[in-house]
């Protein structure tokens, strides 16, 4: 079982392969997702990422929260209840 993190502050071009690449230095990766708007069709700027192991999870809050992607310094936590899938 994994850990789900909450990305926050995602550029609108940013994809799931960007996240996937760059969390992959942390740990492995078991899946990622960038919610879209059912409205506009835009992409939303958080995501999610399901970290494989906690290790994982902690090594990728530690180094990538603040991390420069896109021009956009991005936060990095642990999901909580309030964060919409």
């Amino acid at each position: 079982m994994g850990t789900k993190l909450y990305i926050g502050n995602l550029s609108q071009t940013a994809r799931e392969t960007d996240l996937e690449t760059l969390f992959h230095h942390a740990g492995v990766v078991m899946s990622v997702a960038i919610p879209t708007d059912a409205k506009t069709g835009y992409r939303k700027t958080y995501g999610f990422v399901n970290m494989g192991t906690e290790q994982g999870a902690q090594a990728a809050i530690q180094t990538l929260d603040g991390f420069s992607l896109f021009d956009r310094q991005i936060s990095v936590r642990e999901a909580g209840p309030q964060d919409r899938p």
